[in-house]
């Protein structure tokens, strides 16, 4: 990765220097997976590549202690849904084996299970199926080479092309304006 071009210091901000929104984004979620256990917060988003599909909707991450000053030899607590846990700890040696293989190192030792609901994700939300491009549209649309411009064009033609009559503009003298109230 090439090095910035401008001098590193802590009061780069001072100097007229703006920081990257994903440097002080990973700060603050590397920050609360910490306080909760987690040296790598990607154990938690990645749990279903860890373990399986099928092991994850019964099973999730719950924190992670290691050894006082040391980074391997830790324990994972698991949080397993009710009649699932014997299977679990059946296959304790597996998943051991495949975090410390997602960690690249043995970082895992143990794993200590806690009985407990384990969170479903939220399903997607239904889009709805969008109109046919008009034909006068696609021709053009289709000299287009990038796939995902073409995509979001295409898209928005469609939208345009379901809609009726010209778009409704709000004045901004038409949006009140809201008040702040202190207690």
């Amino acid at each position: 990765m090439a090095k910035s071009q401008r001098p590193e210091s802590k009061n780069d901000n001072r100097r007229g220097y703006a920081k990257a929104a994903g440097d002080l984004v990973g700060d603050i979620a590397g920050t609360s997976f910490k306080r909760f256990g987690f040296v790598q917060g990607a154990v938690v988003s990645r749990w279903g590549e860890i373990v399986g599909e099928r092991y994850a909707r019964v099973s999730a991450p719950e924190s992670i202690r290691f050894p006082a000053g040391r980074k391997s030899g830790g324990t994972l607590t698991l949080t397993v849904e009710g009649a699932h846990a014997p299977l679990m700890q059946h296959l304790g040696p597996l998943v051991i084996e495949r975090v410390n293989r997602f960690f690249g190192y043995e970082a895992i030792a143990k794993i200590a299970y806690r009985q407990g609901r384990v969170a479903r994700p939220a399903a997607p939300p239904q889009r709805p199926a969008s109109a046919p491009v008009p034909a006068e549209l696609g021709v053009g649309l289709r000299q287009i080479a990038d796939p995902e411009l073409r995509a979001c064009l295409e898209s928005l033609a469609s939208s345009l092309a379901g809609s009726s009559g010209a778009p409704q503009v709000q004045r901004l003298t038409d949006i009140p304006i809201p008040t702040i109230r202190s207690k």
